[in-house]
């Protein structure tokens, strides 16, 4: 592949060289260059890869993308461009054939919901027959290919080969979800999306190498709004005229209001053995009752959305009733069958915003008891682990209080650390921090009518101490302590 070809569609200087040099791979990882290499030179939090231009040139690279000043080398192409990551994801598309117009792209932003949102849309589309991939927060889904993920959103050249490769799959769609940090760093750049969404926006990801401000927060969830083609969002957050600033889309909303163009009215929780969820009507673009086996007003929001977006494949209202009765989301209010006398979960839920969210729609469903089990990662900010001790002391009648991923630091003192903030409120408390022995000790003492939480974890399939990942499974655990304690399944 010449260079002139990658280039195409980007604005850039030629520096030193020729257009018409062939390139043999396209490569941002100075570890991964080889003859003929394009390299692509990053300037990261961490490392900058200008740095390494004299190793890359000595490994073969024909060619070099850089955004900064230096000094071009004999007999190779230097492209000089304003910002590398944005010139990454415009490479990354002509270098994989821009598989994306091959494609009907969905993408998902907001603060909560994200990841929940997409699975839903994936199952109603294949339920409808039309063949989707995922790209999220725990994975990226290919036909059966499952591959497990390091970010939200990968970096643009990942995101790029998914595409290719859903595409010469015989994938028809995508839906994946595209953070504030993906729009801010260009992950998505050069793809016009289908349809974008926004699902809502509370404060988070703030702080040294997330945003500098809300503002800054909100401004990088705008961008989805003007590369999309058609905008779908909650037309109920306080904060759509930010999240629509400069937008270039055609716009639908969603939400409880009257004025949305999707809204959910007679909104009803269900509860029966051991099982929670909702039942409510759809009025406006689409008519028609919905039972979702996942609880709460966000469970309303999360189905309305994958309404919204799904009604535009011209899905059939029974594929789409059916598939919401039967949705499962790993780690996202997860419940767990165990018994039919109280009902256990998993949730990823790891801060206290999203932790008051789960506990103040779980006591909706008015339990016997609310019990919470949760620990609190290491080499964190403290003050998560004060704020969430006393939502779950505040919301809950027990609070078990265990381990999460310790890290580096030692179980004791990030629990020392949560017992401050439980002791801030009046909630009763018990200290396990072996977390199997603290979900045994859930399951043993949980009284009929009980709901149990297990959060932080989520989809999470390991506890890392010291460096190292160990494999732990809340699903596991909770099958071995069936299985060793038989009774507990009566």
């Amino acid at each position: 592949m010449q260079i002139r070809q990658l280039v195409e569609k980007l604005e850039y200087t030629l520096l030193a060289g020729s257009l018409d040099t062939e390139v043999s791979t396209l490569v941002y990882d100075s570890r991964k260059v080889e003859k003929d290499s394009i390299f692509v030179c990053i300037s990261g939090t961490v490392r900058d890869a200008h740095d390494f231009i004299q190793e890359v040139l000595e490994k073969g690279a024909a060619a070099i993308v850089v955004e900064k000043d230096v000094e071009p080398a004999e007999g190779i192409t230097f492209i000089k461009v304003d910002n590398s990551r944005k010139a990454l994801a415009y490479l990354s598309a002509a270098y994989f054939g821009y598989p994306a117009e091959q494609l009907k792209t969905i993408g998902i932003t907001g603060t909560k919901g994200k990841t929940t949102t997409t699975y839903l849309v994936k199952s109603i589309l294949e339920s409808a027959g039309i063949k989707t991939g995922l790209i999220g927060t725990i994975e990226t889904i290919i036909g059966e290919e499952h591959i497990p993920s390091a970010n939200t959103t990968p970096e643009s050249y990942v995101v790029q080969k998914y595409f290719r490769k859903m595409a010469d799959a015989g994938l028809e769609a995508v839906v994946m979800e595209v953070s504030s940090q993906a729009l801010m760093l260009h992950r998505v750049d050069g793809i016009l999306f289908d349809i974008g969404v926004f699902t809502n926006l509370e404060p988070d990801h703030i702080g040294t190498n997330e945003h500098k401000d809300f503002e800054d927060y909100m401004h990088c969830k705008s961008l989805l709004f003007q590369q999309c083609r058609l905008g779908i969002l909650n037309g109920d957050s306080g904060h759509i005229e930010g999240i629509l600033k400069d937008h270039t889309c055609q716009v639908e909303t969603f939400g409880y209001g009257s004025k949305n163009d999707i809204c959910a009215v007679n909104v009803e929780l269900l509860k029966e053995h051991g099982a929670l969820g909702v039942k409510y009507q759809t009025n406006g673009l689409v008519n028609f009752e919905i039972e979702v086996n996942v609880p709460g007003a966000f469970s309303v929001y999360n189905s309305l959305t994958a309404i919204a977006i799904c009604h535009h494949f011209g899905v059939k209202e029974e594929t789409i009733k059916k598939a919401l009765r039967n949705v499962c989301v790993k780690g996202r209010i997860e419940i767990v069958p165990v018994t039919k006398r109280y009902t256990l979960m998993i949730d990823y839920a790891h801060n206290a915003m999203s932790l008051e969210s789960l506990l103040t729609t779980l006591r909706e469903y008015n339990p016997a008891r609310l019990v919470c089990l949760f620990g609190c990662g290491g080499n964190r900010s403290k003050s998560r682990r004060y704020e969430m001790g006393e939502v779950s002391s505040r919301l809950t009648d027990l609070t078990v209080i265990t381990s999460d991923n310790p890290r580096d630091e030692e179980p004791m003192d990030i629990i020392r650390d949560i017992i401050e903030g439980v002791e801030k409120a009046d909630g009763a408390y018990v200290t396990i921090p072996d977390r199997k022995e603290a979900i045994h000790y859930c399951m043993e003492h949980a009284q009929d009518g009980d709901i149990v939480v297990l959060a932080g974890k989520g989809h999470e399939d390991y506890q890392e101490i010291k460096g190292i990942k160990y494999h732990m499974d809340e699903r596991e655990l909770i099958a071995e302590i069936i299985k060793e304690n038989p009774n507990m399944k009566l």
